[in-house]
């Protein structure tokens, strides 16, 4: 591929990467114009919407104010009070990620790689930053340098991604580095590395059939909160398609659940293996599926993370032993567990973070996990289920394995 066609796929890329991310409430936005408002309203309201929509999909903090006198006319005067947004509809957002990933992945093997990513990502900011200048209004304000930024961060992280096992010289280099390095400690700091990693996933994949179980046995429920609020086939499918928006958000909180220290919706609130305490919930009829009673296991759940460590340990041992010779192996194999405990402490804190945030006034300024109480929990779960791992077929490594430097 030429430079030339590399830099129009890129942009090209970004194009429909924004366009078809706010087309899609868009369209369901517009459907509402017509069949509710009867092309009354004026268009570019829904335009303004769908936009804001897209910007909360990635993180962006939106600024709500409703009008004093409409707040003054409903009796709603602690609404009129400015509400600041802060929770994601993660759902945008792993869409972009994995747009970037699938870029990231085409580009992998062209002459001009480099190019065509920075290409896309800057079409990624110049779009987000005209798209967010056309709707930005008094009644829904979004953070500008986030607006800006944060599309742009997201998709690049998908394109860092995917281009992983691309071949440049400065790669070639690091690579080297590590090779003539000290073989122990490389090993150690890789398996530890893949192994907290490995943890995660295992953990939020976990959280996915949580989620799912979750859904299937309170379905009754979800069905007659649907029906308490009484909205026709359009307002269903609008509501429908914001939960969907939701469903990486209600991932990380299982998660989060079996992690430990679970989750609130709203101050006060909390749900976790060991208590469950609900305060008022938002109309969202998937909040329905939320458990009621504590885990009749407790805190025996947190095996799952123990477990998933232990398994992540398992499987890079080996990795570890090809290295140290004759040496001991449980120092490596310590040093490889907590270099692990502390990768999965800083990405399942992380993902805490985007599962968390302000979804309205007063007490729903809280919801989701606490990001640093998933880090110690997970710090712990993981020290320990990956050090067992490491160790689970002896201390020492076989005498008759050697060091092996692979280039």
């Amino acid at each position: 591929m030429t430079r030339r066609l590399t830099v129009i796929y890129s942009a090209l890329e970004a194009l429909l990467l924004v366009g078809l991310g706010i087309a899609a409430p868009l369209s369901i936005l517009t459907v509402m114009w017509a069949a509710h408002y009867g092309f009354q309203l004026d268009w570019v309201i829904f335009w303004h919407a769908a936009v804001i929509i897209w910007m909360l999909g990635h993180g962006v903090t939106v600024t709500f104010q409703l009008d004093p006198e409409v707040a003054e006319s409903l009796e709603l005067v602690a609404v009129a009070d400015p509400i600041v947004v802060t929770l994601a509809l993660s759902g945008f957002a792993l869409v972009t990620a994995l747009a970037g990933v699938a870029l990231g992945r085409r580009l992998r093997t062209q002459r001009h790689r480099i190019l065509g990513e920075l290409v896309a990502i800057t079409g990624v900011t110049l779009l987000s930053t005209l798209v967010m200048l056309s709707a930005a209004n008094a009644a829904a304000l979004p953070s500008r340098w986030q607006a800006v930024l944060f599309p742009a961060l997201v998709y690049g992280l998908g394109v860092a991604i995917g281009s992983i096992g691309a071949t440049n010289p400065a790669r070639v280099r690091l690579r080297a580095l590590i090779d003539d390095g000290p073989q122990p400690l490389t090993a150690a700091l890789g398996a530890g590395l893949r192994a907290g990693l490995g943890a995660v996933a295992t953990v939020a994949a976990a959280g996915s059939l949580l989620t799912t179980a979750a859904l299937v046995l309170g379905y009754g429920q979800v069905i007659a909160l649907y029906e308490a609020l009484q909205v026709d086939v359009l307002g269903g499918v609008a509501l429908t398609a914001l939960q969907l928006a939701l469903v990486p958000t209600l991932v990380i909180w299982s998660a989060a659940w079996l992690i430990g220290p679970g989750f609130a919706i709203g101050a006060g609130s909390t749900v976790s293996p060991i208590g469950v305490s609900l305060g008022p919930l938002p109309a969202l009829p998937v909040l329905g599926a939320l458990p009621t009673e504590p885990s009749p296991l407790g805190f025996a759940t947190i095996l799952v993370p123990v477990l998933a460590a232990f398994v992540a340990g398992v499987a890079v041992r080996q990795r570890i032993m090809r290295r140290i010779g004759d040496a001991a192996l449980w120092p490596w194999a310590l040093a490889a567990a907590t270099v692990a405990a502390g990768v999965a402490a800083i990405a399942a804190a992380f993902l805490a973070f985007v599962a968390a945030g302000s979804a309205g006034p007063g007490r729903l300024a809280v919801v989701g996990p606490d990001p640093m109480a998933i880090a110690l929990w997970m710090f712990a779960e993981t020290l320990i289920g990956a050090a067992l791992g490491l160790l689970a077929g002896g201390a020492r490594a076989p005498r008759h394995e050697a060091p092996v430097r692979t280039r």
